[in-house]
């Protein structure tokens, strides 16, 4: 069954459940305002609040930079999709995520567990910043919680509104460009992490062949090749390593009928087009390099390299792309409130609020154009 049924089902229990006990439920925070759900608690107030008091300085000027940086990724995410809308059909720039589901049209598959700790540590990561730095500008926390809108779950740190609208504006740029700058910064971290695991796998192991990762939905190697076999040839040409596995299918067109030799048997597989390319034959499969222990003698702890590199690699991906689309100019994204700031230094409200309005519907619309064109 396809994943995403099981999250429908999970989700539609979830309704259920909170409808039927709702007046129980109300008395630890949950709050059913349709298609909203909502959990609030105060319990970790006083966390954020202690982390901002460590060093509300160094906050400060943290988020001094981030604000630069906010508005320089803000230009970098909107050219980057504006830029791709001639080639939408082809190579659709946003995606939806949904870890462990194979969303029609996207280059990226999400693993399930990865996934969900990658998502995970974007949430919190990205509302703790937003507290953390309302707090360094004297801006209450009214709430911390959870919500799931409609089938779209989510996380939430809750300010004084009062308080944070009559803050001076480059207190409001922080707190707004706070939490993307914490995901772009996570990013980074775990990339260095990734680079540091992946440089200690050569001195351990040595490239055994090419592991099948996935097979893609409804396509041509599906009911044929499985996920976890290892390509040895294809049509007689021996696949050593990555290197090989790139020279030969990039040499297919679609038609053509070739033959697949793996650890498992070998089988025929018909090539269709290839959706970035359709003058190249399409297996339709998800690979990666396999790797054999240089040394037997390590037992089975290197392994761990291989998992440590894998959930590095995901938090990083997903904390920058989802940090970038946040502050795209629409509200009610960050980027959207920020640009308004931004705006209301030059323009009086009557003329700032009209431009940010117009931008963010025409952003959306390119957001929902892209989505549906990977689908079709």
């Amino acid at each position: 069954m396809n994943g995403i049924y099981y999250y429908l089902i999970a989700f539609v229990v979830i309704w259920i459940l909170v409808a039927i006990f709702h007046e129980r439920l109300s008395n630890h925070g949950v709050e059913l305002n349709f298609p909203v759900i909502m959990w609030k608690t105060q319990r970790l107030r006083g966390l954020i609040s202690r982390i901002s008091n460590i060093s509300p300085t160094f906050w400060r000027w943290y988020m001094n930079l981030g604000i630069i940086v906010a508005f320089g990724a803000m230009i970098f995410i909107t050219g980057t999709i504006l830029a791709s809308l001639p080639s939408v059909f082809e190579t659709p720039s946003v995606s939806i995520v949904i870890p462990g589901v194979d969303i029609p049209g996207s280059q990226i598959y999400v693993p399930f567990v990865y996934g969900l700790i990658g998502l995970a540590t974007v949430l919190i990561v990205h509302e703790f910043s937003h507290g953390i730095q309302a707090v360094g500008e004297k801006i209450p926390i009214k709430s911390i919680g959870l919500l799931l809108f409609a089938i779209i779950p989510g996380a939430f740190v809750e300010p004084d509104e009062d308080k944070l609208k009559e803050a001076k504006k480059t207190s409001r740029l922080r707190v707004y460009a706070a939490g993307s700058i914490a995901n772009v910064t996570l990013a980074l971290i775990a990339l260095v992490l990734l680079s540091l695991v992946s440089a200690g796998i050569p001195h351990y192991f040595e490239e055994d062949g090419i592991a099948i990762d996935r097979i893609v939905s409804d396509s041509p190697s599906e009911g044929i090749l499985k996920s976890g076999m290892v390509l040895k040839a294809i049509d007689n040409y021996t696949i050593a390593n990555s290197t090989d596995y790139i020279g030969v299918v990039s040499s297919f067109s679609p038609g053509d009928n070739v033959t697949v030799k793996t650890d498992q048997g070998t089988y025929h597989v018909t090539l269709g087009k290839n959706p970035n390319n359709e003058s190249v034959g399409f297996f339709g499969i998800q690979a990666n390099k396999h790797f054999k222990l240089a040394d037997d003698s390590l037992g089975p702890l290197p392994w761990i390299l291989f998992e440590l590199a894998d959930l590095f690699q995901w938090v990083s991906m997903l904390n920058l792309g989802i940090g970038l689309f946040n502050l795209l100019p629409i509200k009610p994204l960050d980027g959207g409130y920020m640009l308004e700031i931004l705006l209301s230094y030059r323009l009086s409200e009557q003329h700032y609020k009209p431009i940010v309005n117009s931008l963010s519907v025409v952003m959306a619309m390119v957001i929902v154009f892209s989505i549906v064109a990977g689908f079709l």
